[in-house]
């Protein structure tokens, strides 16, 4: 679910408190998995393993080729080398915890999740140094909180079963402000959510700051006014329909949808803006035989690297996990 916040500020790249000292002590689990010809001719690998039980959901990079996932299972963060394929535990597991969103930022090197822990929905920010929690943030009656993107002031992050949006103030250089939360309702043309249903996912902003959320119960591409709340359905010329959708990335004006159109896949589409309105373009679907449920992805070294969560794979605790490597189109 993620870029780098250069590019989110329009310039040119899922109970316990987090606890002990022991529970966000950097471990040095490293798991080698580019091949020997991967490294010594320069050429990036083709997928990147994680290790066996990780469940994860959420990616991030930066900078280069460091990458973040998160886990749905326990609440891990494990910190990569996409050129390399070593992998260590940044953030050590928590019983009840529980990560989607990933977003890195530049500014600060802080590594921003959301997700929950028990029955409470939080947003936490991560020293991607250290593995330090800098802070934790409790969000009253979330639902469950999916996905985040950072923009110069705020954390906005979506709630799949809440029509809303999640806002956490940042100071001006992007650091906690440990203030609490504040809501925007989803409202206009969005879809009012039935209970138990499942639907705003993912989101990222756009270069006039305007925010653009996928729905995974109806589908399609949604534009978001950040100061009323006010969302548009956007049109999508050409192409398969969009008809779910779990994590975006945006590079420039290029939106990638993973699981667009409902399978293994992700939908590149361009942004166009015509006025005051937001349009897409289809411009490819990408696939690849490797992908096993996609659930994010992020953009680095000119590639983008998809998470395969494998939701409802057999003993997931001790089931093999993944990144694919795309062609970033």
């Amino acid at each position: 679910m993620d870029n780098h916040l250069a590019v989110h500020l329009g310039t040119p790249s899922r109970r316990l408190v987090l606890g002990s000292a022991a529970a966000v002590a950097v471990t040095a689990l490293t798991t080698p998995v580019a091949s020997a010809r991967a490294r010594s001719n320069g050429h990036l690998p083709n997928s990147v393993a994680l290790p066996n039980g990780t469940q994860p959901e959420g990616i991030t990079s930066g900078p280069g080729a460091t990458f973040y996932v998160g886990s749905v299972a326990d609440g891990r963060i494990l910190k990569g080398n996409l050129r390399t394929g070593m992998v260590r535990t940044l953030l050590a597991g928590a019983a009840g915890r529980s990560l989607r969103g990933l977003f890195f930022d530049h500014r600060t090197g802080l590594v921003w999740a959301v997700g929950s822990l028990g029955a409470d929905g939080h947003i936490w920010a991560v020293s991607s140094r250290s593995g330090r929690v800098v802070s934790d943030t409790m969000v009253r009656g979330a639902g469950f909180l999916n996905d985040l993107v950072i923009t110069r002031r705020a954390v906005w992050a979506t709630d799949s079963s809440v029509d809303r949006l999640t806002v956490l103030r940042l100071t001006g250089d992007g650091r906690p402000t440990h203030g609490m939360p504040h809501f925007v309702p989803l409202r206009g043309e969005w879809p009012a959510s039935p209970a138990n249903t499942f639907n705003a996912n993912g989101i990222r902003s756009l270069p006039d700051g305007a925010l653009v959320l996928n729905n995974s119960r109806v589908g399609g591409l949604w534009q978001v006014d950040r100061r009323t709340g006010m969302a548009r359905r956007m049109m999508v010329k050409g192409g398969p329909a969009i008809t779910s959708g779990d994590g975006l990335e945006l590079v420039g004006t290029k939106l990638y949808n993973v699981r667009g159109a409902g399978g293994a896949d992700v939908v590149v589409t361009r942004m166009r803006r015509h006025d005051d309105r937001w349009r897409a373009e289809w411009l490819k679907t990408l696939t690849d035989p490797s992908l096993d449920v996609p659930s994010t992805a992020t953009a680095a070294l000119g590639s983008l690297w998809v998470v395969n969560a494998r939701f409802g794979v057999a003993s997931p605790e001790t089931a093999s996990f993944s990144l694919t490597r795309l062609p970033q189109v």
